[in-house]
Order: C-alpha cells, then structure tokens, then sequence
C-alpha cells in the first residue's frame, strides 16, 4: 500500500506540530509566554486548516488521522502544561520548599497526561462528528497560552493558586459534557444559531479586550456547551419519560 505523506493536509498538521514544538521550546527555555501565545494560535489555525483542506481536496487519510493526533498532543497537550509550569514556578517564592516546587511542577504536567486521554479518546469515540464530549484540547491550550501572556504582558498572575486550575481544566477535558463544534452543515442561521451568536459575541470581546478576553471566551464556551448539554438531556428525560 502506497501512502502518501507530503499532501496539503499533511503539511498544514505538521506546520501545527512545528509551532506547537516551539511554542513549548519559547516557554520552557526562552521563558517568553507572549511568543508562545502566539505560537498556540499559529498551531490552531494550521490544526483547523488541515481538516477543512483534507475535505475541500477530498484526500482524506489514515495516516492524516493519525497525524492530526500526534501533533495535538504536543502543540495542545504538551504546550499549556509547560505555560502551567512557569506560571507556578514564577509564582513561587525563590525559597520555597523544594517538595512545593518540585511537587506542583510535576503536577502541571498532568494537563498533558489529560491531554492524551483527550485526544485518544476522540479516536476512538465515532459520536464527536458534530459535537465534542469534554473540553477540546485547542480550548484548553488557548486558555493557559492566554494566561501566560497576560502574566507576560500585563503582570497578571493568579499566583499559587494557579495550580487549582490543573484538575478543574484536566477534569473537563475527560468530562461527558457535550460541547457544540464550529464545523458548519451548512451556513444557513438555522441550526447554526448558537455557533452564530457565540461568534458574533466573541468578535465583540476580542475587540474591547484584546487577547485578554480569550480566557473569558474559554469559560463563555464551557459554560453554554454545559447549559446547552444539560437541557438536552432533560429533554431526551422528559420525552423518554412522558406524564400519564
């Protein structure tokens, strides 16, 4: 079997994976999280790009799956753990027990463990067409990369209690709610309306602002895919359950 590795697709994933590498490199050793931000949105628009090519060239494959899994993992997985890291290790004190430091530092990296589980699970899980099940990895990446550039750019810090984010952010990750997905059927406003509005009021945000809003965008997201999840299934209850 003939596999094709250097298709349109293929490069778009890679160039994901290439500024997710240096995103990771940008944090950890240059320690400038306003690069990695940047970086993590670079990585998103080329992991968005590569699926709405392979499906515009019609050349999806086995091998871009695969890809498109192996380079979220590190430009989405492996990246907003390394933001977490300098976040709680610039918020430490520069005495503080060896035990906290290095205890917290391992326990960042759980984000990508997390990560994982994430993205093998939506290997496998033939229900995440149209909808998500748990936060996905671009959204959680996005959140911590913006945080570390409001720390970088305006000096905001959460301080230690940025590590409280790790099992909140880790939890919905592997989470059974249901979040709505940007990939549009069709344009019409009809059965798009959520993803509309969503859109239009992000727009709105990003422009008042600016790349602070990103994190609010985030929990905005979280917090009507889980309204939206919540009524469907008492809908689904009631019909399935009608009053005598």
């Amino acid at each position: 079997m003939k596999i094709k590795l250097f298709t349109i697709p293929n490069l778009l994933t890679l160039s994901s994976l290439l500024c997710g590498s240096f995103a990771a490199v940008s944090a950890l050793v240059y320690h400038d999280l306003e690069l990695t931000f940047w970086l993590t949105v670079a990585a998103g628009v080329f992991d968005y790009c590569d699926g709405f090519a392979a499906r515009l060239l019609k050349c999806p494959s086995a091998i871009g799956v695969q890809l498109d899994s192996l380079s979220d993992m590190v430009s989405f997985g492996f990246v907003p753990a390394s933001v977490l890291f300098v976040l709680w290790n610039d918020a430490l004190a520069a005495d503080a027990e060896p035990w906290m430091r290095y205890g917290g530092s391992v326990l960042c990296f759980v984000v990508a463990a997390f990560s994982a589980l994430r993205l093998a699970k939506f290997n496998i899980d033939e229900t995440q067409h149209t909808e998500f099940c748990g936060l996905p990895t671009p959204a959680n990446a996005l959140f911590f990369a913006a945080l570390g550039w409001m720390n970088a750019k305006t000096g905001f810090s959460l301080g230690v209690w940025v590590l409280l984010l790790m099992p909140v952010m880790s939890w919905l990750l592997i989470s059974p709610v249901r979040m709505f997905a940007f990939k549009f059927r069709s344009f019409s406003f009809k059965g798009n309306e959520i993803r509309y509005l969503f859109i239009a009021l992000s727009v709105v945000l990003l422009v008042a602002l600016g790349v602070r809003a990103v994190p609010v965008i985030i929990l905005l997201y979280i917090v009507v895919s889980a309204v939206k999840w919540i009524v469907t299934l008492k809908s689904r209850d009631s019909a399935a359950c009608p009053e005598e």
